[in-house]
């Protein structure tokens, strides 16, 4: 594609871990072309020394400081900055009417008061919040696709609810329980004792027990009351959402994800139960589900790539809709394997 025809994008948070991944997936889009990267605590740095996995990809550019005159010829946003930084920023990049997908969690929740229930903060610009779809595709395509703006979901909502939506007529909602890991990545990059080699090498530890902000969108998502308990793996990536709900009756949960997903580009249903290295690197969603006639229960198991499929593969995945590229344009179905 010429360089005319490229999208100019800006990205918020690029010197992240999810900056870097949004970057690795556009040196194999044909469209996106990172045009000005912007993060604070590396402003000044060039990107090659920042992330320099990136380099031969990207050797000219530069990490500045955010400036909302930098925009002014830009054709799409992505923002993956830390919680609560979004509101500040999000009236002006509507207002210039540039396509925005946000990957923070400032826009995911449908209203005011659930926001301030599980971020413990009122919610500053309360009036935009209606104006941002939900970012996951296989459930909201129509909406993403008409949106000027996407809230992409969390990485540990979407396993849960790619895992669960198409149940709903199967289960009863308010008996779901979600145990999740995820790999150290969904943490950020920041140094922190708690993700630290030591702390995490050889430990498989539960943290957030029932409050976990996560919750939120599942309810959002799936109704009912939910309880979640998230994990952290010893690994880099990669997230396992294993799902329980009571059956309303006997019921073959598995035809109805293999039903649900039938023709969908990142969605792979099988009777084997999925595992995170399988979807290492790509924006794929591997399921199964069974019934348990003995104790009248589902299971449902849904694996991704956390910094994929549950962030900037999502984010992409959501910009492609709403630019009317194709929907896999620089994503990847395959993972990288062993």
């Amino acid at each position: 594609m010429h360089m005319a025809a490229m999208i100019r994008t800006a990205i918020l948070g690029a010197s992240g871990f999810v900056g870097a991944e949004l970057l690795r997936l556009a040196a194999a889009h044909s469209a996106i072309w990172p045009a000005r990267l912007f993060g604070d605590s590396h402003a000044g740095a060039s990107l090659p020394a920042v992330h320099p996995h990136l380099a031969l990809a990207y050797p000219d550019l530069v990490v500045e400081r955010y400036a909302s005159e930098a925009l002014q010829d830009i054709d799409l946003v992505f923002a993956a900055l830390p919680h609560g930084h979004s509101q500040a920023i999000a009236a002006d990049i509507l207002d210039r009417g540039i396509p925005f997908v946000d990957l923070g969690a400032d826009f995911r929740l449908d209203d005011a008061a659930s926001y301030e229930r599980w971020y413990n903060e009122p919610h500053a610009t309360p009036d935009l919040l209606g104006r941002f779809a939900y970012g996951i595709p296989e459930i909201n395509r129509d909406a993403i696709r008409d949106a000027k703006a996407v809230a992409a979901a969390g990485c540990y909502p979407t396993a849960a609810i790619l895992a669960l939506k198409p149940l709903l007529g199967l289960i009863d909602p308010g008996t779901i329980t979600v145990d999740a890991a995820s790999g150290v990545t969904g943490a950020g990059r920041a140094a922190k004792e708690e993700t630290a080699f030591c702390t995490v090498d050889g430990n498989f530890a539960a943290y957030g027990l029932l409050s976990h902000r996560h919750t939120a969108e599942m309810e959002m998502a799936l109704g009912g009351s939910i309880l979640f308990t998230p994990h952290l793996a010893p690994m880099t990536r990669g997230i396992l959402a294993t799902c329980y709900a009571k059956a309303l009756g006997p019921c073959d949960p598995l035809a109805a994800l293999a039903e649900a997903y039938a023709g969908e580009p990142f969605a792979h249903v099988s009777e084997r139960s999925p595992q995170t290295k399988w979807v290492l690197g790509s924006n794929a969603a591997h399921l199964t589900a069974r019934y348990d006639a003995r104790t009248g229960r589902v299971v449902a198991i849904a694996a991704i790539d956390n910094l994929v499929k549950g962030a900037a593969g999502q984010m992409i995945q959501c910009a492609n809709l709403m630019l009317g590229l194709d929907e896999d344009a620089g994503l990847a179905k395959v993972g990288v394997y062993p």
